[in-house]
């Protein structure tokens, strides 16, 4: 038995439950891990609610996805593996198949990665989902360059975050954009470039004056929405405004043409495209362990919480005031 996060209908976080669930053993391809940190992701808080672009296939239903935590044991016809081994869970599979919130997960082989030497279980719970989005979108999609410029919304998320330090890695130049100004001085600490505070300015105009009017080469934008007509403003030509979430929950137009206005590639990129595709995670994880190596890339956990306050961790995402990654540890 082990004890694992479930709901039994959608609601607020006072419906998530600690409960003893029976966890077995793994069948092929699969791997046992003793969870030990948790990441928290935007997308379980959906879930929970019932809002999120899949649902529970059944109640009680379990949540997760982003872990670190030991192999306990290996299914058959898994290679590379062993019981002991320190390890990172990556989302690469629905959460109504292999839930993690729990202190035993089982969950596919292939979304499984070997944690670097030194990065414990807060961080290895911290890193690989921010990183890998931040890598996949701007890097194997976009090709982003030295001397590229990149505007990143939501910058003080955990995505935000690492795509500044992914920026810096390749020599681009990062971008931030914030709400208010609670969270500026964070985003320059952080490594932002320059801050552009949406309450007070408008980002199209602030980032083509920042660039001499060439505009951003990137927008990599977690808010969607109507603002996206602004956003497809600050892109160079043949720039690229990459969308990765939906923060704002409302339609998302595609920004009409106007006189003068360059040829936009716009596209929508999840994760799963580069976590469910061997190649491009076998290249984001060379990338992002040499970046975790070098100290280049640093992953910022905001708060920790335990196993036991998974309600009021589920709480502070939903404030929304983090500047980094959210992680629940567990004690065995």
């Amino acid at each position: 038995m082990a004890r694992t996060v479930r709901f039994h209908e959608h609601g607020g976080p006072e419906v998530l439950r600690l409960e003893d669930v029976e966890v077995g053993g793994p069948g092929p391809g699969e791997l046992l891990i003793r969870v030990d940190a948790i990441g928290i992701n935007r997308a379980e808080v959906l879930f929970r609610s019932g809002t999120y672009i899949e649902t529970p296939r059944q109640f009680p239903a379990g949540l997760g996805a982003e872990a670190a935590g030991v192999v306990e044991a290996v299914g058959a016809g898994v290679t590379g593996f062993e019981p002991g081994q320190p390890v990172s869970v990556v989302p690469a599979f629905s959460m109504n198949d292999h839930p993690v919130y729990a202190e035993r997960a089982i969950v596919p082989a292939a979304a499984v990665l070997h944690r670097p030497d030194g990065v414990g279980a807060v961080d290895g719970a911290a890193v690989w989902m921010p990183y890998v989005t931040a890598y996949g979108a701007l890097v194997e999609v976009g090709g982003m360059r030295a001397g590229d410029t990149v505007v990143l919304t939501a910058a003080s998320s955990s995505v935000g975050l690492a795509a500044i330090q992914l920026a810096h890695r390749v020599g681009a130049v990062p971008i931030a954009t914030t709400r208010g100004r609670t969270k500026r001085d964070a985003l320059l600490k952080a490594g932002a470039a320059e801050v552009i505070v949406t309450d007070e300015e408008v980002v199209s105009e602030r980032v083509l004056a920042l660039t001499s009017g060439r505009g951003a080469e990137f927008v990599f934008d977690a808010v969607a929405g109507p603002g996206v007509a602004d956003l497809a403003k600050a892109v160079a030509p043949g720039g690229t405004l990459l969308l990765y979430g939906w923060l704002s929950g409302e339609p998302t137009p595609y920004p009409a043409f106007e006189i003068g206005m360059p040829a936009l590639n716009m596209r929508s990129y999840t994760l799963h495209e580069t976590t469910r595709d061997p190649e491009r995670l076998r290249r984001a994880e060379a990338f992002i362990a040499s970046g975790l190596r070098s100290g280049a890339f640093t992953p910022v956990v905001d708060r920790v919480f335990g196993l036991d306050e998974i309600a009021e961790a589920h709480r502070y995402m939903e404030a929304g005031t983090q500047v980094g990654k959210i992680v629940v540890t567990v004690d065995h």
